[in-house]
Parts: C-alpha cells; structure tokens; sequence
C-alpha cells in the first residue's frame, strides 16, 4: 500500500507540473458549463436539478478522458523510462494501480470544481440533494470505466495518438451498445439473451439509472468489474512489455 501511495504522489504531482493539467480543467468546466446551460436549456427547462448537467457527462469523458489516460503508459514506453520506473521496488499491480488512482483523483477534482452548478440549482428551487449526489458518484464512477480502458490501452502502444484515438473508440463501443441503434442491429439475428447481454454493456443504462437517484448494486458491480477487468489487461500488458 505504502508504494501505491508513493506512485499515487508522484503522479498526481506531474499533472500539475505543467500546464496540460489547467488546461484541461478549463476546458473540461467550460465545456460543462456549456453543454448544461446552452445545449440542455437549464433555465428554460424551470426544474431544480441537475439532468441538464449529467447527460453530457458520458460525452464529455468520451474525449476527454482518453485525452489525459493516454500518456500513463506510452509515454513511459516512448521515452524508454518503463523499464527504469519498473525496476523500482515495486509490482506491476501497484505501478499500475498508483497511476490510475492519480489519474482518477485528477477527474475527481474536475469534477469537485463544478460545485458552482449545485449551489446556483439550490438558490434557484429546492432540489434532491440526494439524487445530486447520486449523480456524482455515478459520474465518479463512469469516469473509472473510461480511465480503465484508457490506462490498457495506453500500455498498448508507445503513440499518445494511437492510444487516445484507440481508447475513444473502444469507450465508444461501450458508451452506445445499449442504443436503439445497435440493439436494431443485433435484434434481428441474435438471440434476445445476447442483445440483453449487449445492452446492459452501456454505460449510458447504468449511468442513467444512477443520476435519477436509483442506486443499484447491479450498477455498482457492473463498473467495478469494468475497472478490476482492464487494470488486470493492464497490468498483464505491461509485464509481457517487461519480460520481452
């Protein structure tokens, strides 16, 4: 634990050790910003909550999530220091998980500055705190999900390209299986098991259910598998990338 703390410090330090950090904060809260007041009508809409905010989300963390999951690896490979970080006295396990962990925080705390949007929904009416929150921690959570494919897939490949164009369109696929667009697809061939298999792989099904205040274990469980299942594929990667 003591090394993953380590990591975890080191990390989350470099983020702010240069700009693409700050500048990834304002854009992540303007385009917020943006997407609630302008494309999800928050005043004109006449109700105390935060929807207008939480459905973007998915779409937010589509591009910007790659983004800042994209160099946790790749860079290491590209500058050869992989092999110097790895011969540290710690596992794969914990370098894997420390790095995620910082970048999770670093999500975490953009997210932490949209409180703004919380206190003016509660000047303006009489919300449900609760479902709020619900949507937080939803958001928290989705944002784990994206980071996990991010991570594995940054490990992957020593380009930041390749791995952000990669790691968005695998988190693509995640975010639109449930929709009625690709359920069409499968729905007049594969068997009605296998199009409910597809569907509950959206995060949008689990993410909307959380922001209306509904907090199933179901959802709980379907990111934490999510997350444990690719920082295991990430954590293999890396040590095939150490052996070879």
């Amino acid at each position: 634990m003591r090394n993953v703390i380590h990591i975890f410090r080191r990390e989350l330090g470099g983020y702010f050790a240069t700009p693409v950090a700050y500048v990834f904060l304002v854009i992540f809260l303007v385009m917020a910003s943006t997407f609630t007041f302008y494309l999800g009508n928050f005043f004109e809409r006449g109700q105390a909550d935060l929807q207008s905010f939480f459905t973007f989300h998915p779409w937010l963390y589509l591009f910007l999530i790659p983004a800042i999951a994209m160099r946790l690896w790749s860079e290491e490979r590209r500058q050869g220091t992989i092999e110097l970080f790895l011969t540290l006295p710690v596992s794969v396990g914990e370098a894997v998980v420390g790095k995620f962990l910082a970048a999770w925080a670093f999500v975490g705390i953009a997210l932490a500055l949209t409180f703004p949007l919380w206190i003016t929904v509660n000047l303006l009416g009489k919300p449900d705190n609760g479902v709020i929150l619900a949507g937080y921690a939803g958001s928290l959570m989705m944002s784990a999900g994206y980071l996990a494919i991010g991570a594995c897939v940054s490990a992957i490949t020593k380009s930041q390209v390749i791995a952000f164009v990669v790691a968005a369109a695998v988190c693509f696929a995640f975010t639109v299986s449930g929709s009625p667009l690709v359920l069409a697809f499968f729905a007049g061939w594969a068997p009605a098991g296998m199009v409910d298999t597809i569907a509950r792989f959206s995060f949008l099904t689990h993410f909307n259910a959380i922001t209306r205040g509904v907090i199933d274990a179901r959802d709980i469980i379907y990111f934490a598998s999510l997350v444990a299942f690719f920082l295991f594929a990430n954590a293999a990667v890396v040590e095939t990338k150490k052996a070879g």
